[in-house]
């Protein structure tokens, strides 16, 4: 079992800033890779960040360059630094950790932090 919990969502001014935070607990070596997703109302989850083990880095052409995903592995945490924000950023963001156990791979969720960009 892992356990998620986000913290950062917020409102913030459209060019604004934010950086989000999901620390993990419990079974931390079945990580393999964690991911922010994002989901605004009436659309589809998006994925919007991924973090391998190794590091590797993966953006949709939708943020990249404005958000960059890192962690700090001694604090079991990883974050979404979040630039120049625009109103269609707006959505309940997730964090995702992607795990395998005894073979069987399983998703564990967040409970989602509201970002809302709007002036």
């Amino acid at each position: 079992q892992v356990q998620l919990v986000e913290s950062g969502g917020g409102l913030v001014q459209p060019g604004g800033s934010l950086t989000l935070s999901c620390v993990a607990s419990g079974s931390i070596f079945s990580i393999n890779a964690m991911a922010w997703y994002r989901q605004a109302p009436g659309k589809e989850r998006e994925l919007v960040a991924v973090i391998t083990r190794g590091g590797s880095t993966n953006y949709p052409d939708s943020v990249k360059g404005r958000f960059t995903i890192s962690r700090d592995s001694p604090k079991n945490t990883v974050f979404l630094h979040m630039n120049s924000l625009k109103p269609e950023d707006t959505a309940v963001y997730s964090c995702n950790a992607m795990t395998t156990s005894y073979g069987v791979p399983k998703d564990y969720w967040g409970q989602g932090t509201q970002v809302t960009v709007s002036s």
